[in-house]
């Protein structure tokens, strides 16, 4: 399987999931996402896509600070509707990473486990893309993404059009894909600069 490299220089998401400790599928249940394996699961790599895993990273990085965090007992709030705009890509995104789910995941074992109500959709989160809740503390961080000022090859929106209205050559397209993945690249360079996190919410 062939993906740009930089895929592997986006740093890991370490987590704890209890669940996957009691069924064996990990041990101590301990389990490291890549941006590659989200990718895998979203199907594209997207500055959308790539926004959900730095979002994550960055917002389970303050909640837990050097604990590591709990699959399974994470609440995941977003302002929007899960059908607007880009708002259900970015969830589920986030879904694969922290477990969390609307009313369509693991309903649990012996009153354990649920990972049913922990994502939840049109909340009051003032503004934020996406607030991170801890189950067992009830503390909570906001994160805000913004990668508008990590600005595209002038060339790309045009290539974009091209390949959309079938009048690319095979070169143009592959110029676009790269223009793409560039794009995505830089953004990936510029997270202390595409990601901010609010603690004292």
């Amino acid at each position: 399987m062939t993906y740009p490299q930089f895929f592997n220089k986006i740093p890991t998401i370490k987590l704890q999931d209890d669940l996957a400790f009691f069924l064996g599928a990990f041990e101590n249940g301990l389990i490291e996402f890549s941006y590659l394996d989200v990718v895998k699961s979203a199907g594209h790599s997207c500055p959308t896509v790539l926004g959900a895993y730095l979002m994550t990273l960055k917002g389970l990085e303050t909640l837990y600070k050097n604990e590591i965090p709990k699959r399974g007992e994470i609440i995941v709030e977003f302002k929007e509707a899960q059908n607007i705009g880009v708002a259900g890509v970015i969830g589920n995104v986030i879904m694969n990473i922290t477990g969390a789910t609307t009313t369509n995941g693991f309903k649990g074992l012996a009153g354990k486990y649920d990972r049913n109500h922990l994502m939840k959709f049109e909340q009051d989160i003032n503004g934020a893309n996406v607030r991170f809740t801890r189950v067992d503390t009830q503390e909570s961080v906001d994160v805000f993404y913004n990668p508008n000022e990590i600005k595209a090859h002038e060339d790309m929106n045009f290539l974009m059009q091209k390949c959309i209205q079938e009048n690319a050559t095979s070169e143009e397209k592959k110029e676009f894909s790269k223009l793409w993945q560039k794009r995505v690249e830089d953004i990936s360079n510029s997270i202390d600069s595409v990601i901010k996190v609010i603690t004292d919410i």
